[in-house]
C-alpha cells in the first residue's frame, strides 16, 4: 500500500481544534487516517468536537489555552511526542492602533505568535514530523486586519523559514499557509458588514471567499510523507488575491 498520502500510524496535534480552520484540519487528518489530538480553550467546544468525531477514527481533546504557560505545559504533558504540530490558534481584535486599549495588542501577540514559538519548542516533534503554522495573507500584504494582527503573521512566516533551517538536521520539516478571508467564525463579523463581501470578492480573482476545507487540505498536504522535500515555505491559500496587480474591468 502507498503511504505517501496517508497519515496513518502519525500523531497530528491541532491548536485551536474546535472551530473553523483547525476543525477542518481535525476531520482531514482523520480522515487521512491520523491519531488527532486537538486543544481548545472551550471545555464543551473539546468535548463536543471529540464526541462527534470519534466514529471517524482515534480523537482526543484537551481543553487549554496555548496563550499561557500553564495552558502549553498542560498540552505538552498531556499529548506527549508527536509527528506533526499544526499551530492554528489564532485571535483577533481589528482597530487603528492608536485605539488598542491596555492588554489588547499583547493578547493577540501571545495567542498567534507567542503560544506558537513556545509551544514548537516545548514539544517533542518526532524525526521525519511537520510543523505547520496558519500564519494569513495579512503577513504578506497590507490588508485591512489590523495592525498586531499582521505583525504577529508576518513574524511567523519568518519563524517557520528561520526554524525550517534550524530543524533540517533533526529531520523535522517547518512549513506555514496562508489563507485569505475563510468562512469562520474569526472572520463572520467582518462578512457581515454591508459591502465587506462584495469588495473582498471582488479583489480575489478566484471570485469568492474560501471554505475551511480548502485551508485544511493544504495544511494536511504539508503534513504528508508527500511533502518530504518541503520545508521553510509559505503556502498562500488566497484564490490568487496577492498575484492580482493591475486588472481590467471587462
Amino acid at each position: 500500500m502507498d503511504t505517501t498520502w496517508r497519515l496513518d500510524g502519525k500523531t497530528v496535534l491541532v491548536t485551536g481544534g474546535t472551530k473553523g480552520i483547525g476543525l477542518a484540519v481535525v476531520e482531514e487528518c482523520l480522515g487521512l487516517g491520523a491519531r488527532v489530538r486537538l486543544a481548545a480553550r472551550g471545555e464543551a467546544g473539546v468535548r463536543d468536537v471529540v464526541a462527534r468525531l470519534s466514529a471517524l477514527g482515534d480523537v482526543q481533546g484537551l481543553s487549554a489555552d496555548v496563550s499561557t504557560k500553564e495552558g502549553r505545559a498542560a498540552l505538552v504533558a498531556w499529548a506527549g511526542p508527536v509527528d506533526v504540530l499544526v499551530n492554528n490558534a489564532g485571535t483577533n481584535v481589528r482597530k487603528d492602533l492608536v485605539d488598542y486599549a491596555a492588554g489588547e495588542v499583547e493578547r493577540i501577540l501571545d495567542v498567534n505568535l507567542l503560544s506558537a514559538l513556545h509551544l514548537t519548542r516545548a514539544l517533542e516533534v518526532r524525526r521525519g514530523g511537520a510543523v505547520v503554522n496558519v500564519a494569513s495573507v495579512a503577513g504578506l500584504t497590507g490588508v485591512r486586519t489590523g495592525v498586531p494582527y499582521a505583525a504577529s503573521k508576518a513574524a511567523l512566516v519568518q519563524a517557520t523559514k528561520t526554524l525550517a533551517l534550524e530543524w533540517a538536521p533533526r529531520g523535522v520539516r517547518v512549513n506555514a499557509v496562508a489563507p485569505w478571508y475563510t468562512r469562520t467564525p474569526l472572520v463572520e463579523p467582518v462578512l457581515q458588514r454591508p459591502g465587506a463581501l462584495d469588495t473582498i470578492v471582488k479583489r480575489t480573482p478566484l471570485g469568492r471567499i474560501a471554505e475551511p476545507r480548502e485551508v485544511a487540505t493544504a495544511i494536511a498536504f504539508l503534513a504528508l510523507p508527500a511533502a518530504s522535500y518541503i520545508t521553510g515555505q509559505c503556502l498562500t491559500v488566497d484564490g490568487g488575491l496577492t498575484v492580482n496587480g493591475l486588472t481590467w474591468d471587462s
